[in-house]
């Protein structure tokens, strides 16, 4: 099982959840950040980290999100590890 990046985190993109992740499974797109789901260890360290709730088990995404499930696996591979945290692309 893993967990999954959904549309908050869209041109949003907070970086906390990256810094408690102990198996480094986040990726950074362009806009978004991913979870691979081969190498996430469902320990749910992230989900209280993120700030706009924007991150679920695979089997609790909400139905409205359910395609980010397949966007997170088929994205992830292709991005760069992220394992620091950076400045998100919103203002605080």
């Amino acid at each position: 099982m893993t967990h999954v990046v959904c549309e908050p985190c869209f041109a949003c993109k907070y970086t906390d959840c990256v810094v408690v992740c102990p198996v480094e499974c986040f990726y950074e797109g362009e806009k978004i950040l991913y979870i691979h789901a081969d190498e996430c260890i469902d320990c749910e360290a992230c989900v209280p980290e993120c700030p706009v709730e924007a991150i679920f088990h695979e089997d609790n995404v909400p139905e409205e999100w359910k395609p980010f499930i397949e966007l997170n696996k088929e994205m992830a591979p292709q991005c760069p590890v992220i394992t620091e945290k950076k400045e998100p692309l919103v203002k605080e």
